[in-house]
C-alpha cells in the first residue's frame, strides 16, 4: 500500500525556538499560521468590477494604497493600484480562485491561485514592531503604521508583505524558501532582548 505524505508547513523545523523565544517573557510572540488559501486578484478599480468584488466579499476593495480590510474569514490587502491579495483561512485555494475568477472576469480581471507563494508569520506583544524595525526601514510605530495598514517591503534583506492588525499585532507573509532564513533573522534579533533583560 502506498504511503500518504503530508505536506509539512514550512516553518516546522523552527517551531520548537520559535515556542521558546514566546514563552521566554520577553513580550514577544511568534507564531507561524496554518496555512491559508490566497489569490491574487487583477482588476480594474474603482469601477462596477471592485464594487461586485466587495460585495462577494462582503467587505469594500481597499483603494487606498497601502491598506487592508477584513472579509469574513480573511483580508483583501491592496497590492498596487489594480492588484490586491485576497486570503481566507477557512477556503480551499481552488475554490476561492475559481469564485473570483467568475466575479472578475466579467470585468476583464482575472484571478490566480497563490496559495503556495507564501507563508505567514504573526508577530504579537510590545516588543513586536521594535524587532522587526532592526532590519526595516519603515516607520513601524502604531502613530504611522496604524492598524488597517500594509507594507511590501523588506526585513532583515526578506521580502515580506506586512500587515497591522493592532498596536502589538503584525502579520508577516514571507515566501516558504526565504522563511527560515527569515526566521533565523528574528530568533538572532531578539537575542538583544535576551542580553538586555
Amino acid at each position: 500500500m502506498a504511503e500518504v505524505l503530508y505536506p509539512a508547513h514550512p516553518l516546522s523545523a523552527w517551531a520548537a525556538a520559535l515556542d521558546e523565544l514566546s514563552r521566554a517573557g520577553l513580550g514577544l510572540t511568534v507564531t507561524p499560521e496554518p496555512p491559508a488559501a490566497a489569490v491574487d486578484v487583477r482588476l480594474e478599480a474603482p469601477g462596477p468590477g471592485g464594487d461586485a468584488l466587495g460585495r462577494a466579499l462582503g467587505t469594500a476593495l481597499p483603494l487606498t494604497p497601502n491598506t487592508w480590510t477584513h472579509t469574513s474569514d480573511g483580508q483583501l490587502i491592496w497590492l498596487s493600484p489594480d492588484e490586491w491579495l485576497v486570503t481566507a483561512e477557512d477556503g480551499r485555494p481552488d475554490e476561492l480562485e475559481s469564485e473570483l475568477r467568475w466575479i472578475v472576469s466579467a470585468y476583464d480581471g482575472a484571478a490566480v491561485d497563490v496559495s503556495a507563494q507564501r507563508t505567514t508569520l504573526r508577530l504579537r506583544g510590545p516588543l513586536a514592531r521594535d524587532l522587526l524595525t532592526f532590519g526595516c526601514a519603515l516607520d513601524l510605530r502604531p502613530s504611522a503604521f496604524p492598524a488597517g495598514s500594509a507594507a511590501q517591503t523588506t526585513v532583515g534583506r526578506t521580502g515580506v508583505l506586512l500587515l497591522a492588525l493592532g498596536d502589538e499585532d503584525l502579520r508577516v507573509f514571507v515566501r516558504p524558501s526565504f522563511a527560515g532564513y527569515f526566521v533565523e533573522w528574528v530568533l538572532d534579533a531578539a537575542q538583544e532582548y535576551r542580553a538586555a533583560g
